[in-house]
């Protein structure tokens, strides 16, 4: 997920007034030094980037760059960030060679953007683990370096200098408005025994229309329902998402996947609805018993794939038509076409990846 760092300066009382603003934003990363750390860790739950390792930061600041000394500060510190003034062509290999040794936090810096290769930067480095940081002096900058590439960089330090600069600055990292969906005609449901099965419950409210994106393959991932309907034998548990056996894939808000075994409560997925529509919403609990399954197979429409996912067998788990009104999987027959979401190329610790991959 992106993110905005929140640099403060000045005195107890500025930075509290900012930081206040920050968190009620939904902002709660900082840049600060000593004395004002402990003081931030009174108002809430706070991550710290600091040059100064004797406050015992979250993440350490260092301007080291020898391999020398990246090798020493690597054997013991494990949540650096190093910290790359931008000034030549041999800056922007360092970082790639940074990335490559396996830091976990970069920062970039400049005068001027104007002479930064960024798009090179985030090209190598968004396949990467490295997350990749960036200054911005105003609002605008901050929203250009979030789409820069369409990839846009992992997160942007900012410097406010008056509250009003704050508000709304949340704004710029929402998710996207709509993923693609496409239609996918079933062509099996079959009962294929007992196997432990996943409710997400999540801390918001479902609506009819959205559900999660799950399956159990990398290329492709169905609407799977909320339980937001009424049936005859179940009162609607608008919360819950009756997600489908533990080795399946759900679509997280940072765009990666996680198997649903991997959920626990405060993760956050993503709901979407049969417009594409996205939101986040946190998981509250995670719910595992042992059910009776149905293995889903469909093909996409122009898609060569398979795709198949296992629900629970029951009335009350739905997925969604072309037409995007829930279907029961308990009517479900091959020849429905359902909404599904589709991408090329598999996935490596949830992360997609540009490789040949087959799944069955």
């Amino acid at each position: 997920m992106k993110k905005i760092i929140i640099r403060l300066n000045g005195s107890w009382e500025k930075i509290k007034e900012l930081a206040v603003a920050s968190m009620t934003g939904g902002i709660n990363t900082f840049i600060a030094e000593e004395p004002v750390i402990p003081q931030l860790r009174e108002l809430g739950s706070v991550t710290i980037f600091s040059f100064s390792k004797s406050s015992e930061p979250d993440v350490l600041i260092t301007t080291e760059t020898s391999p020398e000394k990246i090798s020493q500060i690597m054997e013991h510190e494990k949540n650096v960030a190093y910290l790359v003034t931008i000034k030549s062509k041999a800056d922007e290999e360092k970082i790639i060679e940074l990335s490559k040794r396996g830091v976990p936090y970069i920062i970039v810096k400049a005068e001027d953007w104007k002479i930064i290769p960024l798009e090179n930067l985030i090209a190598e480095l968004h396949k990467s683990d490295t997350e990749l940081y960036a200054e911005a002096e105003s609002r605008d900058e901050a929203n250009t370096l979030f789409q820069t590439l369409e990839l846009g960089v992992d997160g942007v330090i900012f410097t406010p200098k008056k509250v009003e600069e704050i508000s709304g600055l949340e704004k710029i990292i929402e998710l996207p408005e709509k993923l693609g969906l496409t239609s996918a005609k079933v062509v099996e449901v079959k009962e294929v025994g007992s196997g432990d099965r996943v409710c997400i419950d999540t801390c918001s409210l479902l609506r009819v229309g959205e559900g999660m994106l799950i399956g159990s393959q990398s290329q492709g991932l169905f609407l799977i329902h909320s339980e937001t309907l009424q049936t005859e034998f179940a009162d609607p548990r608008p919360f819950r998402v009756n997600a489908g056996a533990v080795h399946a894939y759900v679509l997280m808000t940072d765009g990666k996947t996680k198997y649903l075994s991997e959920l626990e409560a405060g993760d956050k997925v993503l709901a979407v609805d049969n417009r594409g529509a996205c939101r986040e919403v946190v998981v509250g609990r995670v719910k595992i018993e042992k059910r009776p399954l149905l293995l889903v197979k469909a093909k996409p429409d122009s898609e060569k794939i398979i795709l198949k996912t296992l629900v629970q067998n029951a009335e009350t788990v739905n997925l969604v038509n072309k037409e995007g009104k829930p279907i029961s999987v308990a009517k479900l027959k091959a020849g429905d076409e359902i909404l599904v979401y589709t991408v090329t190329g598999g996935r490596h610790f949830g992360k997609t990846v540009e490789e040949t991959i087959i799944e069955k």
